[in-house]
């Protein structure tokens, strides 16, 4: 670029991660982010049964990033030239882009991380039986990592819809209820248990069902991290979601410089990660192109995924998977991701060894 722009990334996760490691060499990037690291998303329950897993999947923001700025603090607010910190920091900015995902309220640093995963290995490894709460992929994930390590575990999974990973197509749904079920789990549908004052070890479902279990993990989706935007000159651009209105490129409606990506953009999708890294390489060749040329008549577009499509791991050689010319459950969606979880690949694409 001919000259050094000031790039400022709001949130570190997947897209967040690489827009800044795709700019730090050429211009003056600022990340902004209240962990000390990025978590490589698919991993995460493979590293409650097995801590160790971590050491990989979770990178600090400074093994990847050479030259850039880390503000690490939650954002505050935005004006139309600068953003401000929880840190009293206020950074300027050429170009923004707003990747704050979800709520975060987890570790701020690498090493509580990995303590917080070795606490959950104790927890499962003490517990005879345990109560899954949430159906979607991370509830799916974690049942399947627990009866392969611990197939003497009584696992009782609870999901308000009528399937689980409903995100998925029906035959996938049913493939992974058979799998589970081949494997003890207890899967319930159509119920659920509240969480405010959630204690064990008998729960009681909505219906009046009673579920008795030693240790609990609570796998419900989160909010969307806007939070800190409602009061900002970009909250009239929420939608009714709470996610950032963007256009085909990407930029949130009406601002040139302004890009937002991952789950806060309205993008009419599924939100996964490697959407998120899809919709990362459209922001980084826009920011590019508009640094050259600000007009910017020939930005890239970006495309929504249309059909459902997606892996889901069960334990570390299954898995279940939605392709566009089948459904498939077995080895070979596990050796697609269930065996490393893409941490190798992850790591790859930050600069660092697999």
């Amino acid at each position: 670029m001919a000259e050094r722009k000031r790039i400022v990334v709001v949130g570190g996760g997947v897209a967040g991660s690489i827009i800044a490691k795709s700019f730090d060499s050429e211009a003056d990037v600022t990340l902004i982010d209240p962990k000390d690291y990025f978590e490589i998303p698919y991993a995460a329950l493979r590293c409650t049964v097995e801590p160790k897993f971590a050491e990989r999947s979770i990178v600090k923001h400074t093994e990847y990033l050479k030259k850039a700025k880390l503000v690490q603090s939650s954002a505050q607010s935005v004006s139309d030239s600068e953003v401000v910190a929880v840190s009293g920091d206020r950074i300027p900015y050429d170009f923004l882009v707003v990747c704050t995902g979800s709520t975060y309220k987890g570790p701020a640093t690498k090493a509580e991380r990995i303590k917080e995963f070795e606490a959950d290995y104790e927890k499962v490894k003490a517990a005879e039986s345990i109560l899954i709460i949430g159906g979607g992929p991370v509830g799916v994930e974690l049942a399947g990592e627990i009866v392969v390590d611990f197939p003497t575990k009584k696992v009782t999974l609870i999901q308000s819809g009528d399937r689980l990973i409903d995100f998925l197509g029906p035959k996938a749904s049913e493939k992974t209820l058979k799998w589970l079920q081949s494997r003890n789990v207890e899967v319930i549908l159509n119920d659920r248990i509240e969480l405010d004052g959630l204690a064990g070890p008998i729960y009681t479902t909505s219906k009046g069902q009673t579920i008795k279990a030693d240790a609990h993990f609570v796998c419900v989706g989160k909010r969307v991290g806007s939070s800190w935007l409602r009061d900002s000159e970009l909250s009239s651009l929420l939608d009714d979601q709470g996610r950032l209105k963007v256009d085909a490129n990407l930029r949130v409606e009406g601002k040139k410089n302004v890009f937002a990506c991952g789950d806060i953009a309205n993008t009419v999708e599924i939100k996964q990660g490697f959407l998120a890294g899809k919709q990362a390489a459209v922001v980084t060749e826009n920011i590019k192109k508009l640094s050259k040329d600000p007009k910017g008549s020939k930005l890239a577009v970006y495309t929504p995924l249309k059909a459902p499509f997606g892996i889901v791991s069960l334990g570390r050689s299954a898995g279940v998977a939605q392709l566009p010319f089948a459904t498939i459950i077995g080895w070979l969606p596990g050796t697609l991701k269930s065996k490393d979880l893409f941490v190798g690949k992850s790591r790859k694409g930050l600069g660092l060894a697999s």
